[in-house]
């Protein structure tokens, strides 16, 4: 019985020998592969850095506002009588565009007009009494303060007729009107939006460091997907006397033409500033940058020598400043030389120091003069 069980034990001994025996000979099977393993290069795409002269461009979002653009309200109480106008419609200074009810004015006019002719009358014959002392002086003052106090109610009431008949103040497009005929208006009651179209105002804003960068004078495009292939030109006409000190931003303000009135107030608009002077810079593909909140950076590429001594390459990241940009390509202003090569697709799989291998494929050229439109 002892026998047996010592027999049993042996070769349950044998066989966990043999087990550890074959395990231990395919670890180091393993550690010997993972000595000479070398992670496969990653593909990508490069684009060399070129210097090349273009005028700075500053982007931003603006809103349209019209030059001249009031809500016409009456300055009198009354009812509408007439209204001379469609709404959506082009009115010219002066047009007439809402009559309010005056028969009641009228009337009070024609009296008033009546007293004041008596009162003329009243002022000769006094006058002429006083002459030959029959009267006194202070009823000659009083029959002069009557003819006054005449003479400024007929005024009164003339003002308050023109004021019943409602006059557009400038040449512009009115809205939808907002009164019905018939309708009774309070003083200061809304009327409709009169907007004059050509030329506009484009308000924007740009950060403070760009404030050196900026003149009046200067080119300003803005698009408006709106009006999808459209680019309309101006002018900066106005740079805010202040910054905001909560967004450390500039106001500006640039003047357009719009002779179709394409562009109407309340639009938003994507907003371009242009140097006047154009200004050499290293330039690169949009995609090559790697955005972040510590910092933007890129991937060169570069050749170096690995351990046997062949030549391979492989990447470092770098981080740079940006400019302008154009189109889909970005000024670098610190951080990039040029003639160094970027990875300009396949970066995001990218990092510092690994194996890469340059794919074909077609590279991105930069146009000698891009516009916003290329965006």
């Amino acid at each position: 019985m002892k026998k047996k069980i010592l027999l049993t034990l042996v070769g349950i001994l044998l066989l966990v020998a043999a087990i550890i025996g074959i395990k231990a000979s395919q670890i180091m099977d393993l550690i010997a592969a993972g000595k000479t393993f070398q992670i496969p290069p990653i593909s990508i795409q490069v684009t060399e850095a070129i210097t090349q002269s273009w005028a700075d461009q500053f982007d931003a979002v603006g809103t349209i506002e019209s030059v001249q653009g009031v809500t016409l309200a009456n300055e009198v109480a009354g009812k509408v009588e007439k209204i001379a106008f469609e709404s959506g419609s082009m009115v010219a200074a002066g047009d007439v565009l809402v009559i309010l009810d005056k028969a009641s004015e009228e009337a009070q006019l024609r009296s008033a007009m009546a007293a004041a002719e008596l009162a003329n009358l009243n002022l000769s014959r006094t006058r002429e009494l006083r002459k030959t002392s029959v009267i006194s002086q202070s009823e000659l003052d009083t029959a002069e303060s009557q003819q006054k106090n005449t003479a400024a109610r007929v005024e009164e009431l003339q003002w308050m007729l023109q004021k019943r008949t409602i006059k557009a103040p400038f040449s512009g497009r009115v809205g939808i009107r907002q009164i019905q005929e018939g309708q009774f208006l309070q003083a200061g009651a809304p009327i409709v939006s009169l907007q004059s179209l050509d030329p506009v105002y484009v308000n924007f804003s740009l950060p403070q460091q760009r404030l050196s960068d900026l003149s009046v004078g200067m080119k300003v495009q803005a698009t408006t997907d709106a009006l999808a292939g459209r680019v309309f030109e101006g002018r900066l006409t106005a740079i805010d006397a202040e910054v905001d000190p909560l967004t450390r931003n500039i106001r500006l303000q640039a003047t357009m033409a719009n002779q179709d009135g394409g562009l109407r107030p309340g639009m938003f608009a994507a907003v371009s500033a242009i140097a006047p002077v154009e200004k050499k810079h290293i330039i690169i593909p949009g995609t090559a940058v790697i955005f972040a909140a510590y910092g933007n950076s890129v991937f060169v590429v570069k050749e170096e020598a690995d351990k046997d001594g062949k030549p391979h390459l492989v990447c470092d990241q770098k981080f740079v400043r940006l400019g302008s940009r154009k189109g889909d390509f970005v000024a670098v202003e610190n951080g990039l030389q040029e003639g160094e090569k970027v990875v300009s697709a396949g970066g995001f799989k990218l990092h510092k120091g690994a194996s890469v291998v340059i794919a074909e494929g077609e590279r991105p050229v930069p146009s000698t003069s891009p516009q916003p439109s290329e965006k």
